[in-house]
């Protein structure tokens, strides 16, 4: 049921939407004319050619893999921090992951993320780092907003251009897994590898959980807990920003996606409008499998059951045989 409770008329972050409304695809919203010229150009700028990179520590190894925290120059115009995971036997791998964060950044792997038979890094996106000194803001409130008065300077710009060049640099420690490459991201990283993937054919399947930055349109209208208010708050005074958000619309790029996609996306979340994570999802036009969860970003104990049973279907997904992937939508 819908929480009655309102601000302005705009619904309560806590707002609960029923699955039924929420598994009916939302109208089409207009984008930029020129939104894949944007995204082809920004790729073959940064997605494109080598990617220098270097150790900076090993970290403790676990049972499966060898365990390095890497620097690598970032589509930003400055050093980024990776972490990666390889296998210490080579003949044991048989897939690349790359692991998008959400917007709290991250110190280190996850490495119950990691299967055994799989090599994979982990990326900073600019800014959120603490040890890799940037231009960007590391408070989300901050950084969502860094760069927004243009679609070139926009800090989502440069986290999703990142994972491009991560991408680059797994291949070139592990050119085994080209051809096996994976993308995993929630929140922050799902809405930025919905942005990323279109445009990369390296990559073969994704999960993305409780993906932000879909459906612009719609998740201005509701107050949250996360970044989007800052955004929301931001166009009130600054409302010609709007227009760099139309060039980085998860559920727009996701219009363009081929690959096989795992979406978890959630039936209340106060930090991401559970209609913006569907609309990611309805969006695809490829083989596509959907995961409802009871609730997103919620710190308590059933918001971290949630997660942890999102984590597991993001996993078995990555790891299905091709035969048992889903058909793509009629």
């Amino acid at each position: 049921m819908r929480d009655p409770s309102s601000r302005d008329g705009i619904p309560e972050e806590l707002t609960e939407y029923s699955l039924g409304e929420l598994l009916l695809p939302p109208p089409d919203q207009p984008e930029p004319d020129d939104f894949d010229e944007f995204w082809q150009a920004t790729f073959e700028e940064f997605g494109t050619g080598a990617v220098a990179w270097r150790t900076v520590r090993e970290g403790d190894a676990t049972p499966t893999h060898r365990v390095t925290e890497i620097r690598f120059g970032s589509s930003a115009d400055e050093p980024a921090t990776a972490f990666v995971m390889v296998p210490h036997a080579a003949a044991a791998i048989r897939r690349g992951l790359v692991i998008g964060h959400g917007y709290g950044g991250r110190t280190g792997p996850d490495v119950e993320r990691v299967p055994a038979d799989t090599a994979a890094i982990f990326p900073c996106a600019p800014g959120t780092h603490p040890d890799a000194p940037s231009r960007f803001p590391a408070l989300p409130a901050e950084h969502v907003l860094a760069g927004i008065a243009h679609r070139d300077t926009y800090s989502l710009r440069f986290a999703t251009a990142d994972v491009w060049r991560a991408a680059t640099v797994l291949l070139d420690l592990v050119p085994s897994v080209a051809g096996a490459l994976d993308f995993s991201g929630g929140s922050f990283g799902g809405g930025i590898g919905a942005m990323a993937l279109p445009r990369d054919a390296r990559f073969r399947r994704a999960a993305l959980d409780v993906p932000s930055f879909g459906a612009h349109a719609i998740r201005l209208t509701r107050r949250c807990t996360g970044s989007g208010e800052a955004v929301r708050t931001h166009l009130r005074t600054h409302p010609e920003a709007r227009s760099t958000l139309d060039y980085h619309d998860a559920a727009t790029a996701a219009r363009r996606l081929r690959i096989p996609v795992h979406i978890g996306a959630a039936v209340l979340d106060p930090a991401v409008d559970p209609r913006g994570q569907f609309a990611v999802y309805h969006a695809l036009s490829g083989p596509r499998r959907l995961t409802v969860r009871a609730n997103g970003h919620i710190d308590a104990p059933e918001g971290r059951v949630a997660d942890a049973l999102a984590a597991q279907a993001a996993i078995d997904f990555l790891a299905l045989p091709a035969d048992r992937l889903p058909a793509p939508p009629a």
